[in-house]
């Protein structure tokens, strides 16, 4: 495995980008910034390779972008309805910063942040570190956090997230990369596959925050239990696309056990034969079509990127968890550490 590194200056200190190149020549870079996913260039069908996530020519257009593109979104990712959340008997107001409600973290957030790092390049392993202070966006405790990538010579990507707290908290980590697998600016998202082991999604009000309401996909456009185009039903006369301008919703993972690794979707593109397993320990996935991209920073060698050109598929605890108690756990207290993974398996078909 060789490891790559390259400096930008910015607003935030020097942004550092990591490349990790396996022996058949695939490849990832990562940025010290939100501790982001910019690039994963990997084989076709017939071996050719491609950057398959969209990302910005300018290193520092990733500070403060509304798509959050490719980077570990928090405190808490997602959405928290109204930014109000109670623990231990004491409420919590966050900042508002998508419609009615608080939104990855709020403006500054830990995507926005420059975070440590450290690289073993012979394992394919970078490690980004950063530490959250008691009050950061009105959050309580004080936080550390720990973002492993690893890279393998069979094209998988391995993200580990672990935190622990000096008092009680609430935390909900993700990545939030962006895919088209014919190549970041092809703007073919919509044609590809998509499968989710998931019978169960979240229902949500008009500003996509859930009532805690599980619903069945079953007979809705919201069923990809069974590998289809996402366009397929993008445009169906269905409330929650209207609400969402299309997918932006959250699904709930089958046969979720605390710290169990399972799959969780399948992203497969006909055109390049590309394939995108993706596991997690997480209880629910976030399925996001891109559906505000235009106006988005210039993309890598002059890209424009427009609505619905990549998908993001986001493994993650739920929305609005701390104000659901039917839903899973997403605090983390002292002495506990919070744990998850996520597999990002590339293949081609």
């Amino acid at each position: 495995m060789k490891a790559k590194i390259e400096k930008f200056e910015s607003a935030k200190g020097i942004i550092s980008y990591i490349t990790l190149t396996n022996k058949s020549g695939a490849y990832v870079t990562l940025s010290t910034l939100g501790a982001g996913i910019i690039s994963i260039c990997v084989p076709d069908k017939n071996g050719n390779l491609a950057d398959i996530v969209m990302g910005y020519e300018n290193p520092c257009d990733y500070i403060y972008d509304g798509p959050c593109s490719g980077k570990i979104p928090g405190r808490y990712a997602n959405r928290i309805a109204r930014g109000l959340f109670s623990l231990d008997g004491k409420e919590y107001k966050l900042a508002v910063n998508c419609g009615p409600n608080h939104l990855h973290g709020g403006p500054e957030g830990l995507q926005n942040h420059n975070w440590l790092f450290a690289v073993d390049g012979e394992a394919g392993d970078v490690t980004f570190t950063l530490k959250s202070n008691d009050g950061d966006e009105n959050y309580p405790g004080n936080i550390e956090v720990r973002a492993n990538y690893r890279w393998t010579e069979n094209n998988e990507l391995h993200l580990t997230m672990e935190a622990t707290t000096d008092a009680a908290t609430i935390l909900n980590l993700t990545n939030h990369t962006y895919f088209c697998l014919s190549g970041h600016n092809a703007a073919n998202a919509l044609q590809h596959e998509l499968q989710l082991f998931c019978s169960k999604y979240l229902e949500t009000d008009e500003s996509l925050t859930p009532t805690g309401r599980m619903l069945p996909v079953k007979g809705t456009p919201m069923d990809f239990t069974v590998s289809h185009k996402i366009e397929d039903r993008i445009k169906d006369n269905f409330e929650p696309l209207r609400f969402g301008k299309g997918y932006d919703h959250c699904w709930v993972a089958d046969g979720y056990e605390e710290k169990k690794l399972r799959p969780i979707a399948i992203l497969k593109d006909n055109m390049s034969r590309r394939k995108i397993q993706i596991d997690s320990t997480q209880p629910g996935v976030q399925v996001y079509t891109g559906n505000w991209l235009t106006g988005s920073p210039k993309g890598k060698g002059g890209a424009e990127y427009h609505d619905y050109d990549c998908v993001a598929i986001e493994c993650q605890g739920l929305p609005d968890a701390p104000n659901h108690p039917n839903f899973p756990s997403q605090v983390l207290r002292p002495g506990k550490r919070y744990f998850h993974q996520i597999i990002f398996r590339f293949t081609s078909f």
